[in-house]
């Protein structure tokens, strides 16, 4: 049976366009769409709890419903269930998506320069999951992921905008970069890979090392090295085309520049191995709160 896309969904405008890009992202990876809502229980002690309840599963069952009429409008394709969960947010949403794809979530945009507004359950869910997470904000429509009209106007019929890639090369990744070139190709899209790299300070090189490679050399370096470690994955995504880019800066910067006319951002999250205390790097951290498109953060070890 194929995992679903799961979308989290609570009648929020934020939620809702991410149940729409989840349906357009699970009618391209060729799965259905799980859309799920999580409630607080109370206790059935008294008659205001049994209420509370009632009535909590009411406006459940209410906002699955107008998500699911929304998203087969939007995107006729794709086939719907919806499911109910009893407890915390972040908690039920991080269990469903363990039998997922993915899981997409809505996060309140502010705009392309000061980014996602992170609800805590988000947050939560992101840090959290051993899945992939997308994060959605409540403007995305579907024309956000292609290029403008040959009038400049927003349109569906043009090709789909840049995936970005932000990589370590310290510590790349199989899990993160499989998941780029896979969106990529399912979106025939051209997959941009940024690795951005600093000049070491004179305190953190070692004894001799101050001045050996100069900044061409290691910008050069560093390009050399992505292209090797890309090789292979060349091979195994032959159609896909591939823009590498190395540049002197911040990482944080650099990807949130690379990601203001892209269709989707990827970056990973290691995940700890105390999941009691799960964090987000700083890169990963940056890259939640100041993007504008969608943005997928992939956990691995």
């Amino acid at each position: 049976m194929l995992q679903p896309v799961i979308a989290g969904v609570d009648g929020s405008a934020e939620s809702l366009a991410a149940a729409e890009w989840a349906a357009r992202e699970a009618v391209r990876r060729g799965r259905p769409l799980r859309m799920v809502h999580a409630w607080n229980w109370h206790p059935h002690q008294t008659d205001d709890g049994e209420l509370a309840n009632a009535a909590q599963r009411h406006f459940a069952r209410r906002v699955l419903r107008q998500a699911a009429e929304r998203v087969r409008g939007a995107v006729p394709g794709v086939q719907v269930t919806d499911e109910q969960f009893e407890g915390p947010a972040a908690e039920a949403l991080v269990k469903a998506s363990e039998q997922a794809e993915l899981l997409v979530l809505g996060s309140r945009g502010l705009s392309g320069f000061t980014g996602f507004l992170v609800g805590s359950v988000a947050l939560a869910a992101v840090a959290k999951a051993a899945r992939p997470v997308v994060l959605v904000r409540a403007e995305e429509e579907a024309e956000d992921e292609h290029f403008p009209g040959g009038d400049g106007n927003p349109s569906t019929r043009t090709g789909y905008r840049d995936v970005v890639l932000g990589i370590d090369l310290g510590d790349p990744c199989d899990e993160v970069i499989e998941f780029a070139f896979e969106a990529a190709r399912l979106r025939c899209a051209r997959l941009r890979v940024v690795y951005a790299w600093q000049a070491p300070s004179a305190i953190s090189l070692g004894p001799g090392d101050i001045g050996l490679v100069n900044d061409p050399q290691r910008a050069e370096e560093w390009q050399e090295f992505l292209s090797a470690l890309l090789h292979v994955w060349h091979d195994k995504y032959p159609e896909t085309e591939v823009m590498e880019t190395v540049v002197e800066d911040r990482a944080s910067t650099a990807l949130v520049r690379a990601a203001s006319s892209a269709s989707l951002l990827v970056v990973g999250r290691r995940m700890t191995e105390r999941p009691t205390v799960p964090r987000l790097g700083p890169v990963t951290h940056a890259a939640v709160h100041h993007v504008g498109c969608p943005l997928a953060v992939v956990p691995h070890d």
